[in-house]
């Protein structure tokens, strides 16, 4: 955890905390150690009640795919609160699908999801921030290097760095900065079941030069470097996965072999 109080005076969102322990709850933590007052959101009330008691925050429910649902949560933190300097958008969706297997409802829920849900999250954040501030949005390697059955995953969070991208260009001169995080594969409860299957993790490994699958902590420190005054950057994505987009993604067959391999090994 930081012992900085980089973050002391603001006031954070933060989206896709509702999950126990998730990145969202990671990066909201991070945040309040660091000094913000934060409010954190997302779908499950009883979750985000408990997390944020031991945060000293506060909580609301939304639904990043309703519009009208992301502005009431920064009116209510502006409420609240008094502003919005940071604003920081952690949801998303594995879905691992074949291409040609991946269904129209797929599709329209990874959009509603991963576009069109953080595109109208950036709306409500710019509309919020008077005073300039940082939005953050979580998106992935895999936004830039490839991953077998992932192609509406991939592709929505490609389009949504664009968008950052935008917001940067447009609204910098309001003091507004929008940046994105990319992680690689992360030891979080989303993954924890795959952690769990012998081998599979250390199919990855090769691709990782610094040596290790990433943290959460990993992503919170990154996510509290670009919430604060000291962060001089826009519109760019940091790849904060151990430098695995120098390399790559293991190929299914890889990850096959590497868990038949560790069973093997057991049996």
């Amino acid at each position: 955890m930081t012992a900085s109080k980089a973050l002391k005076g603001k006031v954070a969102v933060v989206l896709g905390a509702a999950g126990h322990n998730n990145m969202g709850q990671v990066i909201a933590r991070y945040m309040a150690d660091a000094g913000a007052r934060v409010l954190v959101a997302g779908r499950h009330a009883g979750e985000l009640e408990r997390f944020a008691a031991t945060i000293e925050g506060s909580w609301a429910l939304c639904d990043i795919t309703n519009r009208q649902q992301v502005n009431e949560l920064f009116a209510a933190t502006i409420e609240r609160y008094g502003k919005v300097d940071i604003a920081v958008n952690a949801t998303g969706w594995g879905l691992l699908k074949p291409f040609l297997e991946t269904t129209e409802d797929e599709l329209n829920r990874m959009q509603d999801l991963q576009f069109k849900g953080p595109f109208m999250f950036m709306q409500a954040a710019v509309n919020a921030m008077q005073q300039g501030g940082s939005i953050i949005q979580i998106s992935s390697a895999t936004a830039f290097i490839m991953f077998e059955n992932h192609a509406a995953y991939m592709g929505t969070k490609a389009g949504t760095d664009h968008v950052v991208r935008c917001v940067a260009n447009e609204f910098g001169e309001r003091g507004i900065r929008a940046n994105s995080i990319s992680p690689g594969l992360t030891d979080t409860p989303m993954t924890a079941e795959a952690s769990q299957v012998p081998g599979l993790f250390d199919a990855f490994l090769k691709g990782y030069p610094l040596g290790r699958i990433g943290t959460s902590d990993d992503i919170a420190a990154a996510a509290v470097w670009l919430a604060s005054d000291e962060c001089f950057m826009t519109g760019q994505n940091l790849q904060v996965n151990g430098g695995l987009t120098l390399r790559s993604n293991p190929l299914q067959s890889e990850i096959n072999a590497a868990v038949e391999r560790a069973a093997q090994a057991q049996g």
